[in-house]
């Protein structure tokens, strides 16, 4: 690889290494101590008179002249007042749309505020700065609440225009998060419990990174993952599951928030809930912290914060309980959770803040150069990082290659010349055992390739043999993720793995059957963008003797459904591969590759990798030149070789036959329409597709004249040649079904 021009440079000093010392803080803990030297505006006088105008008149009754000498009760007088200028915005976005859920948000707002105020290193000149923090809204329904803050904090995406168009089609300010809309937003979120999911495995990219890279002198990969999650949240599954693995992992870099506001969308939430939070997070192994009370007394949060980041080995949850709707009349009940405010309800929540007479989405001027200041220690903090990066590439320069390969997606030139070739001399195998080999060899070429299993790696053939298992304090450079039996974390972990942006390439694997318990998150994949590899494995009622609730009927059709997501179900080795370098190409959707557990051939005449990226293709056909066949045969995955054995008995019985592979329906769905005829020849009505799963979905490639050979019930326990003859996928069968609609 050539190595940038910057390593011809005379080496720089070490940059300054922070330590956490007596004389020494890094910027986050540093911004949270009140002290002049923290803010740079401290010392401007026309600044704090200004302040102190918008104080005096807000708060007339209130003496702040000792405050206004005092700098600590003169900063808290002014994140006062921002707080209320940020609910303010709310209230305004909320009644302006006339849609939206303020709850959440007007009950957060000092968490938010303090968060982009003091705490988060980020960059809004250059959102996508790879050392920034991250921050994830789990619960995305609070939504209000980070595109209010992202406005105040200098972010071009999310400007007043954009607060006004909550909710609205085409807007940068949709209902819940989406990252592909609005810069700022690391995650897609809003199903409950999957942002919980996605810091993790946003915290995990860190630490991997950081222990692959990172030098005694020069650290290059240090950044923080805060989340935010409410009760829903912590009533999902996944969040436990997740958060489970966090501690595991000691993920001490991961805070997780908690609005503890006693609500869901029915009601209290003692009508449903009634654990301690905060025992279930201390029994998982997290540092916990409660704060009692963030709307009179700020600075409990802050405290909690300090504490948190003196936590080596354990990530921190922070429970915070606050006041759902803060202001409204329906402040501390679930009435408060989505809607607009009427009339009267506003007019008092606006006299609360003393806030009468001003417009709507009214922004005190000094509110955004109090927010300023953070975006300028990001900018500085960024200035830091590459020079860090110019003296890391000057002093190890085969690292620096690797971590830029990464920073730049992870691609090396003529990966794909690494997969592996079959040809039909190769002994049979399972396509898993094709897999195995694919993801062996793909690891020597692709530095991000990282993932595992949810406790079926032997059986799931997705162990990266040369590297170590990812397990921090001892290998957190490790490849091979454990996730252990929980698959609907990994799957959400994964996307945010996908999203960290530090070119890791994470694939995660069970049994197909079991892509039920990650269906959402897998959709999720799909919306965000996030390019995960979803590797599933025993694809159809032919892995036999585990009976039908192992056995996936519907799930390729329910995974083809998803909109964007390639379900790639190959018929061979070759075609195996031909899967996986599409998978790997594609870096801005997720792929399925479903594989089979019983052995088929290595190469089925005919087929191709390359043929595969078109999605559907010709592997054999006598017909000739100038004739169409009599008839076609459709086949994926292992059943593809029962077409084309039938195939070879018609064609001695004198019959055109034509054998296609479709091994990816949307790939083929994507390909010109002269393309698609020329597969499959609109004048060519007799047709057979043949898949060991559910019919639906068929019928577009076989047509109302085709025969869809499929499985209408849940399978059978047995052996899987006893199985599949069962349900009819047999040569024989398929011989018999093509010879009736011959005739």
């Amino acid at each position: 690889m050539v190595i940038s021009s910057l390593l011809l440079n005379p080496p720089l000093l070490p940059p300054t290494i922070h330590r956490i010392s007596a004389t020494t803080k890094p910027y986050f803990i540093c911004s949270l101590l009140p002290t002049t030297a923290n803010n740079p505006l401290s010392k401007d006088h026309n600044y704090k008179l200004s302040w102190k105008h918008e104080l005096q008149n807000s708060f007339p009754s209130e003496s702040i002249d000792h405050e206004y000498d005092d700098e600590i009760k003169f900063q808290e007088a002014v994140d006062k007042r921002c707080v209320d200028n940020l609910r303010m915005l709310i209230l305004d976005s909320v009644q302006y749309a006339k849609a939206g859920h303020p709850g959440m948000a007007l009950g957060m707002a000092e968490v938010g505020y303090i968060l982009y105020r003091h705490v988060l290193r980020y960059n809004p000149e250059s959102p996508r700065w790879f050392n920034r923090d991250r921050f994830v809204l789990s619960a995305g329904h609070g939504c209000l609440l980070q595109y209010v803050c992202l406005h105040l904090a200098g972010y071009h995406s999310l400007q007043i225009e954009d607060l006004k168009r909550l909710c609205k089609f085409g807007s940068r300010t949709p209902g819940h998060p989406e990252n592909t809309v609005t810069d700022g937003i690391e995650v897609t979120t809003g199903p409950l419990g999957q942002g919980v999911a996605n810091a993790v495995g946003l915290a995990l990219a860190e630490a991997h990174l950081a222990a692959r890279f990172n030098k005694p002198d020069v650290s290059i990969v240090d950044h923080r993952t805060y989340c935010i999650m409410g009760d829903g949240c912590a009533m999902e599954g996944i969040s436990h599951e997740a958060a489970s693995l966090a501690a595991h992992w000691k993920l001490n870099k991961l805070m997780v928030i908690y609005d503890d506001n006693g609500n869901t969308i029915d009601g209290s939430t003692d009508i449903a809930f009634s654990e301690d939070i905060s025992l279930r997070f201390k029994a998982l192994g997290w540092n916990t912290i409660t704060v009692d009370d963030t709307h009179s007394n700020m600075r409990s949060f802050k405290n909690a914060l300090l504490d948190a980041y003196t936590e080596t080995r354990r990530p921190t949850f922070i429970r915070v309980r606050t006041r759902i709707g803060k202001l409204s009349k329906n402040e501390g009940t679930s009435k408060a959770h989505h809607g607009i405010f009427d009339e009267d309800d506003e007019k008092q929540m606006k006299q609360k803040v003393k806030w009468d007479g001003r417009e709507p989405f009214h922004v005190i001027p000094m509110v955004y150069r109090e927010m300023q200041v953070q975006a300028n220690r990001g900018e500085e903090l960024e200035k830091e990082w590459h020079s860090k990066l110019l003296y890391y590439e000057s002093k190890y320069p085969q690292e620096a290659a690797e971590f830029k390969t990464l920073l730049y997606g992870g691609m090396l030139p003529g990966w794909e010349n690494s997969l592996p070739v079959w040809s039909t001399s190769d002994p049979l195998d399972a396509t898993r055992g094709y897999s195995e080999k694919c993801l062996n060899q793909l690891s020597k070429v692709l530095p991000g390739l990282i993932g595992g299993s949810a406790d079926l790696a032997s059986s799931n053939k997705v162990h990266l043999h040369d590297y170590e298992d990812f397990q921090p304090p001892s290998s957190p450079w490790g490849r091979n993720i454990r996730y252990g039996v929980r698959e609907h974390a990994m799957a959400g972990i994964s996307n945010g793995i996908a999203l960290h942006g530090g070119g890791l390439i994470p694939f995660a694997a069970t049994f197909l059957t079991f892509s039920d318990y990650m269906k959402n998150a897998i959709r999720l994949s799909a919306l965000s963008h996030a390019g995960v590899i979803y590797i599933m494995t025993h694809d159809s009622i032919g892995l036999g003797e585990d009976g039908p609730t192992h056995q996936p009927v519907e799930q390729l059709v329910g995974l083809r459904a998803i909109p964007r997501l390639l379900l790639l179900r190959p018929g061979d080795g070759n075609e195996t591969a031909g899967a996986y370098k599409v998978a790997i190409a594609h870096r801005d959707v997720p792929s399925v590759i479903a594989l089979s557990r019983q052995k088929i051939a290595a190469h089925v005449e005919g087929t191709s990798a390359d043929a595969v990226e078109r999605g559907g293709y010709i592997i054999s056909d006598n017909s000739g030149s100038n004739l169409l066949p009599e008839i076609i045969l459709i086949g994926t995955g292992s059943e593809l070789c029962l077409c084309e054995s039938s195939a070879g008995v018609l064609r001695e019985e004198g019959r055109r036959v034509r054998v296609v592979s479709l091994v990816c329906w949307r790939l083929f769905d994507k390909q010109a329409v002269e393309y698609k005829e020329h597969v499959l020849p609109p004048k060519v009505s007799k047709r057979v597709s043949v898949e060991a799963g559910s019919p639906v979905g068929w019928r577009e490639y076989v047509g109302q004249e085709g025969v869809v050979v499929g499985v209408e019930d849940f399978g059978a326990s047995g052996a899987y040649l006893d199985t599949f003859k069962k349900f009819g996928f047999t040569e024989e069968n398929i011989t018999r079904i093509a010879r009736r609609l011959l005739s």
